[in-house]
């Protein structure tokens, strides 16, 4: 090809590249264009402005679920329906096609769905208004998994969680572990320890002790004067405090509400609580009625001064029948004091021969029974279909002991506490309760056992896991 006819055919190929490349420009420039613009069709220009349509996309997807349901009334028209919903300052979150006139609505403003269904309900183009209500799958919950504690002696506790330890009965305790679940104690709750007083200073006691506040008088009696009941009352001696000088009144304190959790001995049935110590008996274990009595109008006293104190724990007892003392017991009955009472220890039926005060025929007391470790009765357990109420584990129990020791003892003093531990838990979960509702759901709390039959009346041992649901 010669030169002269090879240029114009190259300047012509030249051209027809520029003319392709801004042909696609231009496309891409349409496209943009498009994308950024938005065209109203005539009818929807002079449409009113909906609720709907003054929330961004966005925002909607952020809104909570509908509230109510409604059924408008057969010929309510949607525009009719969107202008009530746009005025209450609601939007439709659904129209549901196959019910005709139903409405998903959803509120602006926070209202209660209770709230919106009265204001629905009254609206002239409304047939039926109701709530939005939850639905959850019908399946049973899962096991309950066991709480431990990391107390290094919990391991020897077995009226807490019994695993065989030392030739026992798996299963033979009080579920415990299960209900520490729910709550393992409220330190709002008090459970007074009538007995021979608490060592309050013990590692394993001392932050679970009552101390009266800085804003509550001290306790004053017309006969004792003025008794400084700081760490809790001395009936023997209002001068002095409660101090344990015999170490049965720890113990019982420890297996109520020893610290749990908390890297040291043991674990109390209440990981916390508040322990009110009353001391009326002496470093021998001896006390009297009249010191009992004075303990007791203590507590009701320090209830009406606003202390809640909900439980008294009484491991010890008499075949003396005292009216004054049962009188006193009726009196914290009246003041919503379950009283928890030791059985007895003398292997004989309470039926016909009474051991006092878990005898008193007031509807405030529960009689406590103790069994080993296998779910037998203990053989000093006294006992009575009509008089016991229930039982609860009572030997070789490890607690708290004086000089921040811990011991193993044995008796239905031990098996009170335990109880009366449990009565806590149940307060603690259910705080408005009253003594007779405390009562009832304590002694429907039970693990059926078959030494128990005919031994007492509700035929079982206490489980601390079914009291407290």
């Amino acid at each position: 090809m010669e030169r002269n006819n090879f240029l114009p055919h190259v300047a012509l190929a030249l051209v027809l590249i520029l003319v392709a490349a801004f042909a696609g420009q231009l496309r891409r420039w349409q496209k943009q264009w498009k994308s950024h613009a938005r065209f109203m069709p005539v009818a929807e220009k002079h449409r009113p402005t909906s609720t709907a349509d003054k929330i961004a996309i966005t925002d909607i997807q952020h809104l909570g679920s509908p509230e109510i349901l409604v059924k408008f009334k057969p010929g309510v028209s949607n525009r009719t329906i969107e202008e009530l919903t746009s005025n209450l300052h609601d939007r439709i979150e659904d129209r549901i096609e196959n019910a005709p006139g139903w409405e998903a609505i959803d509120d602006l403003d926070d209202r209660s769905p209770a709230e919106l269904v009265a204001q629905y309900s009254q609206l002239p183009e409304v047939e039926f208004a109701e709530e939005n209500y939850k639905i959850e799958l019908d399946a049973a919950e899962g096991p309950l998994l066991p709480v431990l504690p990391k107390d290094p002696k919990f391991s020897d506790q077995w009226a807490l969680a019994n695993e065989g330890q030392r030739g026992g009965k798996k299963g033979a305790d009080i579920s415990a572990t299960l209900a520490w679940n729910k709550t393992t104690g409220s330190d709002r709750v008090v459970v007074a320890v009538l007995d021979s007083g608490v060592d309050y200073n013990h590692d394993d006691l001392a932050n679970n002790m009552w101390v009266r506040p800085a804003s509550m008088e001290p306790y004053h009696d017309d006969d004792l004067g003025t008794v400084d009941d700081t760490n809790g009352f001395n009936a023997l001696d209002a001068s002095t405090d409660p101090m344990d000088e015999n170490g049965h009144g720890t113990h019982c304190a420890g297996i109520i509400g020893a610290e749990g959790g908390n890297d040291i001995g043991i674990a109390g049935v209440n990981w916390k609580v508040k322990i009110m110590p009353l001391k009326f008996m002496n470093a021998g274990g001896f006390g009297t009625t009249k010191d009992a009595i004075a303990a007791i109008n203590y507590v009701i006293e320090r209830k009406k001064a606003g202390v809640n104190v909900r439980i008294i724990s009484a491991s010890w007892g008499s075949t003396q029948k005292s009216r004054a003392l049962e009188d006193i017991i009726r009196k914290a009955y009246e003041e919503g004091i379950l009283f928890v009472a030791a059985a007895g220890n003398a292997s004989v039926n309470n039926d016909r021969n009474p051991h006092y005060p878990s005898s008193y025929n007031v509807p405030n007391v529960v009689s406590v029974a103790a069994l080993d470790r296998n779910d037998k009765l203990a053989t000093f357990s006294n006992y009575g279909p009509k008089s016991v109420a229930i039982a609860a584990p009572g030997v070789d129990i490890l607690s708290t002991w004086l000089g921040n020791e811990y011991e193993e003892k044995s008796g239905t003093s031990m098996a009170t506490p335990v109880v009366a531990g449990v009565a806590a838990l149940i307060v603690a979960s259910e705080p408005r309760l009253s003594v007779d509702e405390l009562k009832k759901k304590l002694l429907a709390s039970v693990d059926k056992v078959e030494a128990l039959n005919g031994k007492v009346t509700s035929g079982g041992r206490i489980n601390a896991s079914k009291a407290l649901n």
